[in-house]
């Protein structure tokens, strides 16, 4: 569990690097330059996913709970939605116009429901965990760049653009999940 743990932790660590240590990245953008910083955050963010999965397979998978197939189903819905969230961030979207991080929303909602499939220690320490730095990372956003200003709303053909590709990107996570993490993710 303790490698799990720290893949987390380097993933909080560097995630919360541009929001609290801006001096240390401005520094590094400043010596380095702009690309081989955004290189150097690629290769720790890769770095937490590839001790995260070395951290969960040497995981014991001791159950807390098991809370059956209604939660199962209201979960699936929820990151369903949480994958038109995330999406939103990257492209023009009326989403953005109400939700001020809809990447770091989306990441909350899907953390939170694969705590509540999961039901593990390990399942909790890193659903959990990501769904506490999303959060917090929300949290600490909106205290730096102080008041939101709305984008405008794009037009309806680049909106559906956009929730497309996401219902792609979900459909094909869908589809892979059971192959990359031995589980069938949607009701049967």
């Amino acid at each position: 569990m303790a490698i799990l743990i720290v893949g987390v932790l380097i993933w909080i660590g560097v995630h919360l690097v541009p929001v609290l240590a801006r001096p240390l990245r401005q520094s590094l953008i400043d010596r380095f330059g702009k690309n081989a910083y955004r290189g150097l955050f690629s290769l720790a963010a890769i770095a937490a996913v590839v001790v995260i999965v070395f951290g969960w397979q040497a995981s014991p998978q001791k159950y807390l709970f098991v809370l059956g197939p209604p939660v199962n189903a209201v979960a699936f819905v929820l990151i369903c939605v949480s994958f038109i969230l995330i999406g939103a961030a990257y492209h023009p979207s009326l989403i953005k116009k109400y939700i001020r991080h809809p990447m770091l929303l989306g990441v909350a909602i899907w953390a939170l429901c694969h705590v509540l499939v999961n039901g593990t220690t390990r399942g909790l320490v890193l659903f959990g965990g990501l769904a506490l730095w999303s959060i917090i990372e929300i949290l600490l956003i909106n205290r730096r760049d102080g008041a939101y200003t709305k984008p405008a709303a794009p037009d309806f053909s680049e909106e559906l653009k956009g929730v497309f590709l996401s219902a792609g990107v979900l459909l094909l996570v869908l589809f892979l999940h059971p192959y990359f993490t031995g589980v069938i993710p949607y009701p049967r």
